[in-house]
């Protein structure tokens, strides 16, 4: 057998579990999330009864454990042999409309009709139909919900569907890690919303540093680990996001320096050099899910940052600013040249902000004489991998950037 191929298949030096490190791994207990668990569970009682409840929304910054806390209670609910809901979890990175929602749905407990290809009046009704005949409750769990392109539509069809159900109900259960996305809603969507709020806190360095324990217990090897390599990995975490899917991507990473050279175990010095790594792999996994317009403007000011600047740029050592207004023009250009409506300047100065709070670019208010007041906008990140990792997970071959107008 060629080497390569042989030391693939030789035992691990750390990891007995490698998926324990992972995010999606669902340990038996999820720590510090007792409170937040009961809250879902107390939500959701009355759909599991056969009764009309409260819609739920969960919110929540990346890695406060949201997903998980909600899948495990689904999990759990799945158990009881009592329970008079049926339930549908719909990841909407990939489930990101109206039409493919509602087709998930069916596709969930009407395999058969949902392979027929039915038009969405077609699938609302049946699923209607489905519903009433036996006064069903529906719950639809919505991961990720502010991925729905067309959110306003997805929302005002379930929640009205109530109306239209004269046995059994529908239960939305909205995930998102954006506390402010229903301020995107149109009013009719949100009069129609009769819901009940829980917001995850981020995780302290105490609590990072026991799930670290946690999960390097299940997935590697006895004393592979320094305890201040734990305790750092943590610290790091917590000072950055108090983001747990952070702190663990650090471990695993650390382990694999470890694997890779061959060294005794992990310590703080496989950390420091992980947290670098982690820190730049999570911004990119962050850009390729972030909102189509949001996209749209985060390529603009990589495309910029890349091609130059129709202004006198400012330079602050070796980084560089873009003016507010020239990454507008070039986002209204490209979503143009994409053949997508661009949004106001109000939008996008939401945008802005938003992609600020996540960490992607930073921005100051210029002084008089530069143009007046302005924002100056720099990216935190390569322009060259943000530029790649939105053209390939939204451009289509073929599709050109926007022009310099």
């Amino acid at each position: 057998m060629p080497e390569p191929f042989a030391d693939l298949l030789k035992e691990s030096i750390i990891f007995t579990n490698r998926d324990a490190l992972s995010p999606h791994f669902m340990p038996d207990h999820l720590l510090f999330r007792d409170k937040q668990i009961s809250s879902i569970v107390k939500a959701l009682t009355p759909s599991l009864k056969g009764e009309r409840g409260r819609n739920l929304f969960v919110y929540g910054k990346t890695g406060t454990g949201k997903t998980s806390c909600v899948k495990y209670v689904i999990d759990e609910v799945r158990k009881l042999p009592t329970v008079k809901a049926k339930i549908s979890y719909v990841n909407c990175r990939i489930y990101n409309s109206r039409y493919r929602v509602l087709s998930k749905i069916m596709s969930d407990h009407l395999p058969t009709y949902a392979k027929r290809g039915f038009g969405l009046v077609d699938i609302y009704e049946r699923m209607m139909s489905w519903i009433d005949e036996d006064g069903k409750m529906l719950i639809v769990v919505l991961d990720e919900i502010d991925m729905v392109k067309d959110l306003d539509d997805l929302i005002y069809t379930l929640t009205r569907a109530n109306s239209d159900i004269k046995h059994g109900g529908i239960t939305m259960v909205g995930v998102s890690n954006k506390i402010s996305f229903k301020e995107d809603l149109d009013p009719r969507s949100l009069s129609t919303l009769y819901e009940t709020e829980l917001v995850f806190p981020p995780y302290n360095s105490s609590e990072l540093l026991a799930i670290l324990q946690q999960r390097s217990a299940i997935g590697l090897k006895a004393n592979m680990v320094d305890q201040a390599a734990l305790n750092l990995a943590a610290a790091i975490a917590a000072r950055e996001s108090g983001d747990a899917r952070f702190a663990l991507k650090i471990l695993s990473r650390a382990a694999e320096i470890v694997e890779e050279k061959k060294l005794g175990r992990v310590t703080t010095a496989e950390v420091e050099a992980a947290s670098k790594s982690a820190e730049e792999e999570i911004a990119y996994e962050l850009v390729s899910t972030l909102p189509e317009h949001q996209r749209l403007v985060i390529y603009a000011i990589a495309l910029l940052t890349l091609q130059g600047s129709r202004y006198k740029k400012l330079a602050d050592g070796s980084d560089t600013y873009l003016f507010s207004g020239e990454v507008y023009d070039r986002y209204v250009s490209v979503s143009n040249s994409l053949n997508k409506d661009p949004k106001s300047s109000r939008w996008y100065r939401k945008y802005i902000s938003d992609l600020e709070m996540q960490g992607l670019i930073s921005t100051y208010e210029s002084g008089k004489g530069i143009r007046g007041h302005t924002k100056l906008i720099k990216l935190a990140y390569s322009p060259e991998k943000i530029k790649n990792t939105v053209e390939k997970g939204m451009l289509k071959e073929g599709e050109v950037e926007g022009k310099e107008q």
